[in-house]
């Protein structure tokens, strides 16, 4: 059976979030109100995105909450529970495993292969649209806890072998994810708090 990838990427899009702060838990900067996170908070936080917390970020949240620092809050908004100003997060894809990206390099390199011409629109547009799905799932299961400026963001995988690492987006420049590293191993996200929030895979 064919598949409609068209009507599958849309559907994938549904996943972010685009919604504006209630101005009764704002300040007058526009960012959310600073509180305590307790137990409750982060279980429903946690119930309500379907996944469990990495144990360093959670401590983090219930020492701390959601007081502001270089990475975005974790608020319940309008639609729930998510991160403030998180546009890249694909909710919907937070449950599913992330993948490593030695598990999809083949396909990526296949589907750049058989780019159509332009000039046969419909199998161009479905051919862009397979490549949307594509790096839509590429973040399954990350949140993307940082924005970095110029496209690149750093990731916090929630679900999957790797979950608790901080990964690098730097699709804008080199188009891979790359894993941070430290003295040979994975970044947890604590390491990256105690490094100052601002590695880089290079």
């Amino acid at each position: 059976m064919e598949i409609d990838w068209t009507a599958e990427y849309l559907r994938l899009t549904r996943g972010h979030r685009h919604e504006r702060l209630d101005p009764e838990v704002v300040r007058r900067d526009g960012n959310p109100l600073e509180r305590r996170l307790t137990e409750a908070d982060v279980r429903e936080a946690e119930q309500d995105l379907g996944i469990t917390f990495p144990s360093e970020y959670r401590a983090h949240l219930l020492r701390f909450g959601d007081v502001g620092r270089r990475f975005r809050q974790l608020w319940r908004g309008p639609r729930g529970w998510g991160w403030y100003g998180d546009v890249d997060t694909n909710y919907d894809l937070l449950t599913e495993p992330f993948p490593h990206p030695d598990s999809y390099r083949a396909y990526d390199e296949e589907h750049d292969a058989r780019e159509p011409p332009r000039e046969d629109t419909a199998a161009w547009e479905a051919w862009d649209a397979e490549g949307g799905v594509f790096h839509e799932r590429v973040t399954a299961g990350a949140v993307f806890i940082q924005e970095g400026g110029c496209g690149f963001s750093t990731l916090l995988v929630v679900t999957g072998p790797h979950r608790g690492e901080m990964w690098f987006d730097g699709r804008a420049s080199c188009d891979r994810i790359l894993p941070l590293r430290l003295g040979g191993r994975p970044v947890t996200f604590a390491d990256w708090v105690d490094q100052g929030m601002s590695m880089t895979p290079w």
